[in-house]
């Protein structure tokens, strides 16, 4: 599997042979959405959260004495069928949505992924990302000819790879929309399904290849 190196202008420099065990895997739906849901999941912070009668302000006098008022028995103010008392069955920020995924699987979506942007003609191996200085200008107009992108479009809809973490990257794509610089080291399957190219500096693919062990 060969494909071509492009600089920051769009030009073929060179080429490299990719690993097939990183983008030549078959297409595997089902895993894919188990991986994504559990990373969603575990990406989860849940912030909704409801006090229950421990939580609620005020004490736990007795309304009224138990007998020969007439009215209810009533133990206390917190209880939930009080105005002001706590709440039963609400959402609690304790709640743990949390889902296991060993790291078989995840290598093994992650491949199945890349494979699939590969075969969509997704992915672009580039010799570097960095610009001459970390301007967002210079990147926007180099991957504005990298991607093609029509006149008057501000969507960049990229997924940035550098091999290693780099300042000028990383600041540079800050303020583009759509697009995302992550670590080779960092990949997952969202950030690539989330964005329509992909984008890798040549020595972030043998960095992926053994970081995950392929």
């Amino acid at each position: 599997m060969t494909t071509d190196i492009l600089n920051l202008k769009n030009e073929k420099v060179g080429t490299i042979d990719l690993p097939e065990a990183v983008f030549g895997a078959k297409w595997n739906e089902a895993l894919v959405k188990q991986v994504l849901i559990a990373q969603r999941a575990n990406a989860r912070d849940p912030w909704a959260h409801v006090k229950d009668r421990s939580e609620v302000a005020g004490s736990g006098r007795k309304p009224w004495r138990q007998k020969g008022t007439g009215r209810a028995r009533h133990g206390m103010t917190s209880s939930p069928i009080w105005i002001g008392g706590g709440k039963s069955h609400g959402p609690r920020n304790d709640k743990d949505y949390s889902q296991k995924v060993n790291k078989k699987m995840k290598r093994a979506a992650l491949f199945t992924v890349l494979s699939k942007k590969w075969k969509d003609g997704e992915v672009k191996v580039l010799d570097t990302l960095v610009t001459e200085a970390p301007k967002t200008a210079l990147l926007s107009g180099a991957l504005r000819k990298i991607l093609n992108m029509k006149k008057g479009s501000k969507r960049y809809d990229a997924l940035l790879v550098p091999s290693m973490t780099n300042a000028i990257v990383f600041r540079s794509s800050s303020n583009l929309p759509k697009a995302k610089a992550i670590d080779a080291a960092s990949l997952n399957i969202y950030d690539i399904l989330n964005h329509t190219n992909l984008l890798l500096e040549k020595d972030s693919i043998a960095v992926i290849e053994k970081h995950y062990h392929a």
